[in-house]
C-alpha cells in the first residue's frame, strides 16, 4: 500500500528494533525504507554544538537494517542534528516517502500541551500519510510477533467512514491503493458513526437506514475490486465507538483522512483523527486531505 516509509526514532520508543525485521516490511510492500533520527544539540558548554559522538553512536545501531537489507528494498540511514518535526519533513521530502512512521505514546491533550507531540506536530504540517505506532507495543512484542506486524501492517484497514468529503476522498485513496500492483490490502472494515444524542425528538431510524444505505453503495465499489469488506453503522460519539469497534476484528490499522482546520478551530474543536492518534492503541494511518 505503501512503498517508501521514513522510520523516525529516538531510539528508545521500540521503533528502533524495525532495522532487523526490513525483510518483513519487504513482504508488506515496501521497496524503500529510510531510518531517521534526530540528535540534540550539545548544550553543555557556552555555544550548542553537534553530539558528534551520538551521532555516530545512532548511525552504528541503525546501519543494522543496511545489512539485513533484501535485493529488492532500498535502506537508507540519516542521523542529523536539529528540531525533530523540521528534521524530519526536510528528510521526508528528500527521499520522498509517501508515509512516515512515528512512534506516539498514549496521552490526552492536557498532557500533549506539556510535553508536546511529534505526531500531532507532524499531522499539523504535512501532507504526507502518518502511520502512528504505540512504543508500548512495539517495545513488547517478540520477534516472531513483530515479524508478522511488519509483514501485515496493511493487510485489513478499519475505515470511519461518514460520507463527509474526507471521508470519500479516503476511500479514493484505498482504490488507488488498491490498484497498485503486488498489492498487499486484503480486507477493510467500514464503520458509520450515528450521533445518538436526542435533538429536540428527531428520530434517529431514518440516520441510520441513510449510513447503511450510503456503506452499502461504498461496500460494493470496494468489493468490485476484490476486497473483502465489512460494515456496521455504530451510535454514540465517533472516537470512543470506533475504538470499541476495532477491538473485536482482526484490523492491523485505523485509516483516518481530516481536512485543514483554521485556527480557531483548531483550537476549540477536537479533530477526529487527532483524537485517534491519542487515543488509539491500534496503529493510526493518518491520509491529509488534498482537493
Amino acid at each position: 500500500m505503501f512503498r517508501r516509509l521514513l522510520v523516525c526514532t529516538d531510539l528508545s520508543d521500540g521503533l528502533q528494533r524495525l532495522v532487523n525485521f526490513v525483510p518483513s516490511l519487504a513482504i508488506a510492500g515496501v521497496q524503500q525504507v529510510t531510518f531517521l533520527h534526530c540528535v540534540p544539540l550539545n548544550e553543555s558548554g557556552a555555544i550548542p554544538r553537534v553530539d558528534q559522538n551520538k551521532m555516530n553512536s545512532a548511525r552504528d545501531r541503525l546501519s543494522v537494517a543496511i545489512a539485513q537489507a533484501p535485493a529488492e528494498i532500498d535502506v537508507q540511514v540519516v542521523v542529523e542534528s536539529g528540531r525533530p518535526t523540521d528534521t524530519i519533513l526536510k528528510v521526508a521530502k528528500e527521499v520522498q516517502s509517501d508515509l512516515i512512521v512515528v512512534g506516539t505514546p498514549v496521552r490526552n491533550l492536557i498532557a500533549e500541551k506539556f510535553f508536546g507531540s511529534t505526531a500531532i506536530a507532524l499531522y499539523e504540517r504535512t501532507s504526507i500519510a502518518i502511520l502512528a505506532l504505540r512504543p508500548q507495543l512495539i517495545s513488547t512484542y517478540t520477534t516472531e510477533e513483530l515479524a508478522l506486524r511488519c509483514q501485515h501492517l496493511f493487510r485489513y484497514l478499519m475505515l470511519p467512514y461518514d460520507g463527509s468529503e474526507t471521508a470519500k476522498y479516503l476511500i479514493e485513496q484505498l482504490k488507488q491503493h488498491v490498484s497498485q500492483p503486488n498489492r498487499v490490502l486484503q480486507a477493510c472494515y467500514l464503520s458509520w458513526v450515528v450521533d445518538d444524542v436526542d435533538r429536540r425528538g428527531i428520530p434517529l431510524e431514518p440516520k441510520i437506514q441513510a449510513a447503511e444505505t450510503a456503506l452499502a453503495a461504498v461496500k460494493a465499489e470496494l468489493i468490485s475490486l476484490d476486497l473483502q469488506v465489512e460494515t456496521k453503522v455504530l451510535l454514540g460519539l465517533a472516537v470512543p465507538e470506533i475504538l470499541k469497534a476495532s477491538v473485536e476484528p482482526d484490523i492491523s490499522a485505523i485509516a483516518a483522512c481530516h481536512g485543514a482546520r483554521n485556527q480557531f478551530l483548531k483550537m476549540s474543536v477536537p479533530s477526529f483523527t487527532a483524537e485517534l492518534l491519542r487515543q488509539s492503541w491500534h496503529p493510526v494511518i493518518y491520509l491529509p486531505f488534498r482537493k
